[in-house]
């Protein structure tokens, strides 16, 4: 396994191996690799023969610098996992040499970013399209994978590669949850005993709403209410929002659903110092 660290090294491995015949993958990842991350590198070999893991913990995807310094960087044990689970190469960049002392360009996002987590975290997804562009550009991949749990993060990178004719197969992966139900998250680790039990609140919750939608339910407004009111009656969760929105565009929903159009709900809420998201798919086709 090869590790690459600046820009330009990167390009030349993608460009040798995409002459010598192969198809590359890449998953984007901030590092703290768990068993979703690694369900996202298995399913990136379903579209090549070459997959590249990014690690690279984004400072300007980031609110607060708190938040930043305490994210985890357990780069030994994330190239470990990498190299048992057959990545090909791990572009591992430092700060500087993505973003050097003259680095002024950024991409911006449209609409899309402009509700859910876009007013809870101002320059998060500025910050993310930027991040994303230069790792597409260093690793030159035929498909990216991504986990569904960042639901809006997703929508938005699928959005500027069309838009912007990045030529690049953007793939979503089904959130990857603990027994208990929990997704999957590098943060789960900075939970307390207690807020990690109470954490789980937020699947199901979602799971209860997905449950009456299954039944027949499709009044929006009760189906935003189930998990909004359970997750409220957590003592340990303060909750942020609780939205039902189209799947596609991310425009809230209301009234009665229309079975042809898929939904999607989505929350996020905190547990002490820890904010968590969340989300599930409401779709009649899958009943």
């Amino acid at each position: 396994m090869d590790v690459l660290t600046t820009p330009a090294d990167m390009q030349r491995w993608s460009d040798r191996v995409r002459a010598g015949g192969h198809r590359i993958a890449v998953v984007p990842t901030m590092g703290a690799l768990h068993a979703g991350h690694l369900t996202l590198v298995e399913r990136a070999f379903d579209h090549a023969d070459r997959v590249i893991v990014t690690i690279f913990v984004n400072p300007l995807q980031f609110n607060e610098s708190s938040d930043f310094d305490r994210y985890p960087r357990p780069i030994d044990d994330d190239l470990d996992a990498c190299e048992r689970i057959g990545v090909a190469a791990v572009y591992a960049p430092t700060a500087a040499a993505m973003y050097g002392p003259a680095f002024q360009t950024r991409v911006v996002p449209g609409p899309l970013a402009d509700r859910l987590e876009g007013p809870m975290r101002p320059g998060h997804f500025e910050g993310v399209t930027t991040v994303v562009t230069k790792l597409l550009n260093a690793t030159r991949p035929h498909t990216a994978v991504f986990g569904e749990k960042d639901f809006q993060q997703l929508a938005i990178v699928r959005r500027m590669v069309t838009d912007l004719d990045v030529g690049v197969d953007v793939v979503g992966v089904p959130i990857v949850r603990e027994p208990d139900g929990l997704a999957m998250s590098s943060r789960n680790v900075r939970l307390t005993p207690d807020d990690r039990d109470a954490a789980t609140v937020l699947s199901r919750a979602l799971f209860a709403a997905r449950e009456r939608f299954d039944a027949g339910e499709r009044d929006a407004a009760v189906l935003r209410r189930i998990p909004s009111d359970l997750i409220a009656a957590e003592p340990r969760a303060s909750l942020e929002y609780v939205e039902l929105v189209d799947a596609a565009t991310l425009e809230p929903l209301d009234g009665t659903l229309d079975d042809t159009l898929g939904a999607a709900l989505l929350t996020a809420a905190w547990f002490g110092d820890v904010r968590l998201i969340d989300n599930v798919q409401l779709s009649a086709d899958e009943r």
